[in-house]
């Protein structure tokens, strides 16, 4: 998939396919730089670094996260550099021995076959890469080529090694799985069991399932301390709803993550009104171990205060058919109404009523049902007229 990459257009990408069109889309209003990007990416740009030798101490590890365009150069001509530096080493060998211009047929040169650059060339590269066609061979003739023939067979190995290996990591790399993990364009706030619970819904679109699956909630923004210090981006890990007391998951169908809005959520004092002026970000962080490759994977997306959707749940997307179940990603993302208090969690704790909020919006929302039915009907007819 290209969409992390932003090779398709944002619109089109899969996360997006998956919600409901009709859903109201709201202006974002002007406000800070993301910190995570929808796909995940973090927008964090590293300045004024002064010890760049630090990166060639990892030298693997830095070739790896180079772009492809630059790791096949530097492929290209770690091959081509290493033919060439010995090929000049196998041309002085033949000339310091005078195998370039030998004229008796009892002569025994360092390496057959040799008059030239070009030929010494030649067998720099059938030496590295063990092709030997026998048109040139080494002799015990020299002690110095049979030298130079076993530093360069041991450099060729480890350049394949190096530049196969990393040719290898950048094709198995974790972010390409994580493709395929993907996250509800907009969370939801609404009642859950009777508390106030902000919601997000996380997916796996391939069979082969994320192992020891954790899935991870903050909350970045400004702060400022009790001493004045301003914190730009302040991380605030905030706990998810799991029976089980933990953050693992069993990620093999579509799941609801639920963070619970109490006096310990920094949301606990934000109303809806409040919610959109807001200045914070909502990240949402998945790890886990590749079935198929071991290797560990993240995926990653945020929520800003506009796409989260104040008194919304997600509709059901799986269903059993044909003694199977069966999930529906064309309803991935789709929201309905549901009745939600308007207020912040806190005031509806200190007033213990959230129960009968729940009920009275029911019941308006009946209400305003029927008077609307009431005020289409149309009156009876009389033929007798």
């Amino acid at each position: 998939m290209l969409s992390r990459k932003g090779i398709i257009p944002e619109d089109f990408v899969l996360t997006r396919l998956a919600e409901d069109v009709s859903q109201p889309r709201y202006r974002a209003k002007q406000r800070k730089a993301r910190f995570v990007a929808k796909n995940g990416t973090c927008n964090v740009a590293h300045t004024n670094i002064r010890e760049q030798g630090r990166f060639l101490q990892d030298v693997f590890t830095t070739l790896v996260d180079l772009k492809w365009l630059h790791t096949l150069i530097i492929f290209t001509m770690s091959f081509l550099c290493s033919w060439l530096l010995f090929g000049m080493i196998w041309w002085l060998i033949a000339f310091a021995h005078g195998d370039l211009d030998q004229k008796s047929d009892s002569f025994v040169p360092c390496v057959t076959s040799i008059h030239s650059f070009s030929s010494a060339f030649l067998f720099s590269i059938e030496v590295q890469v063990t092709i030997g066609f026998g048109g040139r061979m080494i002799t015990e003739e020299c002690p110095s080529a049979i030298l130079t023939l076993i530093i360069q067979n041991i450099v060729g190995l480890v350049i394949n090694a190096i530049m196969l290996g990393c040719i290898f990591m950048k094709t198995a790399q974790a972010h390409r799985r994580a493709e395929t993990l993907i996250f509800s364009k907009h969370a939801v706030i609404a009642v859950r069991n009777n508390k106030l619970c902000l919601m997000t819904r996380v997916g796996d679109l391939r069979k082969s399932m994320i192992i020891s699956a954790t899935i991870k909630m903050q909350v970045v923004r400004r702060t400022t301390t009790a001493e004045g210090e301003v914190v730009p981006l302040e991380q605030i890990d905030i706990q998810m709803e799991n029976p089980i007391g933990t953050n693992g998951i069993f990620l093999v169908s579509p799941l609801i993550i639920c963070h619970v809005i109490d006096k310990n959520s920094p949301l606990y004092e934000i109303s809806a009104s409040d919610l959109h002026n807001e200045d914070l970000e909502v990240i949402l962080i998945l790890e886990g171990v590749v079935e198929t490759t071991g290797i560990t994977t993240q995926a990653r997306t945020s929520y800003l205060p506009d796409e989260i959707l104040w008194g919304r749940r997600f509709v059901p997307v799986i269903s059993e058919e044909e003694g199977r179940y069966s999930v529906d990603y064309s309803k991935f993302g789709n929201t309905v109404k549901v009745p939600t208090p308007s207020c912040c969690a806190k005031k509806l704790e200190e007033e213990g009523n959230l129960p009968r909020v729940k009920l009275l919006d029911s019941h308006s929302l009946k209400s305003t049902v029927r008077k609307r039915n009431a005020s289409v009907r149309v009156k009876p007819r009389n033929d007798n007229q």
